[in-house]
């Protein structure tokens, strides 16, 4: 890499990182008051933690040695990085492994336990984000040498992380009142920030990830763009149409919907095909929220709906988008003359970290909830996470 592409990088890491504030306020806005502490502070714990597993072991099992399945320790503890894979990639990706357990917090909001969330996070960074990783982006993981694409984390990143907040959403059940008293946001605007922040840290997380200052790091920037502007668009729409109100609620996931249905497909498609992929999963995504309910599925923050449905929506339509005229390195989906050879391996990708990181998430949950404790107890959720796990206020009376 020469010296602009390493500028690039390194901001893209910057912006990466940023986003995981911008995610904390945007789920913070819509908690009730008495746990946005709590919610900003598994966010930004995330920081932390993640970013020490990392060093340490994270990325060596992620991009250490060639097999099809995990990394070794070649980098473990830092080791040799500088004249292996370089620190720029090192510290591009560390933003990725903090964000991604980050995601799973929306959809247990207002019951999760602080201790048991950290001995969580810690575990799954290291037993599935890291395999996950090395499967996707490292030229020796199986999901890569199949000839699946993933530009920015479709299924490392989203599929991941929201079939993870399934599983621990079915262990710690729902929280006390869902479904029988109302529990609205209790500051949207603070939502509305977080959104912006997303999506201007979105340029990192997609257009970094071209690795380079490039014409195609320029187009994953586009792509990336449009899409958030049709997911809100797509998402405003059908809300209007069932709801009769477009909101500003809807508004936010939409835009947030169509960022992750574009990752997978970022630097790998373009013309009109970024609007279409974002159009779509602001609807589709939309319509998720339907099944929740029916399912009577306490995902708080609608993760599921929006990160597992729209990753799993941008995995698979890359297969039909994806066109080489963008992107050589990549493949040619069913609408570019490629048949259905891409369709397939996106499909075979997404349905491989969709039961490996659903049942090893699930394990995860069950062995932490058995010893640590993975909820608050009663009494605690009814006070707030705030003065519970942290005895703070966010507001004072």
């Amino acid at each position: 890499m020469d010296s602009g592409d390493t500028a690039w990088l390194l901001t893209s890491a910057a912006l990466v990182l940023f986003m995981t504030p911008g995610l904390a306020f945007f789920y913070g806005g819509m908690v009730r008051s008495k746990n946005i502490l709590g919610m900003l502070m598994q966010n930004i714990f995330a920081m932390g933690i993640i970013s020490v597993i990392w060093a340490v072991i994270g990325f060596s099992l992620a991009f250490g040695g060639d097999g099809p399945l995990i990394g070794n320790f070649d980098y473990a503890f830092v080791y040799d990085i500088a004249t292996g894979p370089g620190m720029a990639f090192f510290a591009f990706q560390m933003m990725f492994a903090v964000i991604t357990p980050a995601l799973i917090t929306g959809a247990t909001a207002d019951r999760l336990k602080f201790s048991g969330y950290a001995a969580f996070i810690a575990i799954w960074s290291v037993l599935v984000y890291s395999p996950v990783a090395h499967w996707v982006w490292d030229q020796g993981g199986w999901i890569f040498e199949m000839g699946a694409l993933d530009f920015a984390g479709g299924a490392a990143i989203h599929i991941n992380a929201g079939i993870a907040a399934l599983a621990v959403v079915a262990v710690i059940g729902s929280r006390r009142g869902h479904g029988s008293e109302p529990m609205p946001p209790h500051n949207l605007p603070f939502t509305v920030l977080g959104t912006g922040i997303l999506w201007f840290g979105w340029f990192g997380f997609n257009a970094g990830s071209a690795l380079a200052a490039n014409g195609v790091a320029a187009q994953a920037l586009v792509n990336t763009h449009l899409a958030a502007a049709a997911g809100m668009l797509g998402w405003l729409i059908i809300e209007k149409l069932k709801t009769g109100h477009a909101t500003t609620l809807g508004a936010c996931s939409g835009a947030v919907a169509g960022l992750v249905a574009i990752t997978p497909c970022a630097g790998f498609v373009g013309e009109m095909s970024p609007i279409l992929i974002g159009l779509t999963a602001g609807i589709v995504c939309y319509l998720a929220l339907q099944l929740k309910e029916r399912l009577r599925l306490d995902d708080s923050l609608d993760v599921i709906a929006v990160h597992l449905v729209g990753g799993l929506l941008g995995t698979v339509l890359l297969g039909l988008f994806a066109d080489t005229a963008i992107n050589a390195d990549g493949a040619d989906g069913l609408f570019y003359g490629g048949g259905l050879e891409l369709l397939k391996d996106q499909a075979v990708a997404a349905a491989g970290v969709l039961i490996f990181s659903g049942l090893l998430s699930y394990g995860i949950a069950v062995a932490v909830d058995k010893t640590i404790g993975l909820r608050v107890d009663s009494d605690s959720e009814l006070i707030g996470l705030d003065q519970s796990q942290h005895a703070e206020s966010a507001y004072q009376a």
